[in-house]
């Protein structure tokens, strides 16, 4: 969940950003010619890709601590 949060809010600001910079070119320098485009696959595919890699990165890590022994692990604290 982790990463799919993360990955929210890394769409929603890189959307803000494109469309702050569509903004400011249309209004300051004044051309049309720079416009943001958000492609629906492109954001599934951006939040598909941070929930994978949040889920193997909490993956890993609980496997490997599933093999010690409680009282081994909680020696060392």
């Amino acid at each position: 969940m982790l990463g799919l949060v993360g990955g929210s809010i890394g769409v929603l600001t890189g959307i803000g950003l494109a469309k702050g910079a569509e903004y400011f070119a249309t209004v300051y320098i004044g051309t049309p010619l720079l416009k943001a485009s958000m492609s629906y696959y492109i954001i599934f595919g951006a939040l598909t890709f941070s929930f994978l890699i949040g889920t193997i990165s909490g993956i890993f890590p609980a496997m490997q601590a599933s093999k010690l022994k409680p009282i081994d692990s909680l020696r060392y604290e």
